[in-house]
């Protein structure tokens, strides 16, 4: 892995899809708070995959293992890996972790989704 695979985020960029993903800051404080209470070399790995009530759906796994091909974010104390397939999806998707009424829970503002379900949790390209 060289330089330029490692992405850092200390602001939130606006989303664009021609931009890396970003995570915010504040997505990054819940990520190590959650990585803290696992195991050494414990990440965050984020992927798209087909389903969901819109056509595809975000999923948020615990891994330790790094692929070659993984976009690795760091952001403090927090480590996000993207596979290469679900980066077609999320390129120039921004990150967030919200806390509101509804419960507390990772967003991603993707500009690539024409459309989202309600729920947030499934969109469609």
């Amino acid at each position: 892995m060289n330089q330029a695979d490692i992405q850092v985020a200390a602001t939130p960029a606006p989303a664009t899809p021609d931009a890396m993903p970003v995570v915010t800051d504040r997505a990054a404080r819940r990520v190590a708070a959650i990585l803290k209470g696992e195991a050494e070399g414990a990440m965050l790995r984020v992927a798209v995959n087909g389903g969901g009530c819109s056509g595809f759906s975000y999923s948020f796994d615990i891994d330790t293992k790094r692929a070659e091909d993984d976009l690795v974010i760091e952001n403090g104390d927090a480590t996000v890996l993207i596979d290469s397939v679900s980066l077609d999806f999320l390129k120039g998707a921004r990150i967030d972790f919200v806390d509101d009424l509804i419960g507390q829970s990772f967003k991603i503002d993707n500009p690539n989704a024409t459309s989202s379900c309600g729920c947030g949790t499934s969109f469609s390209v």
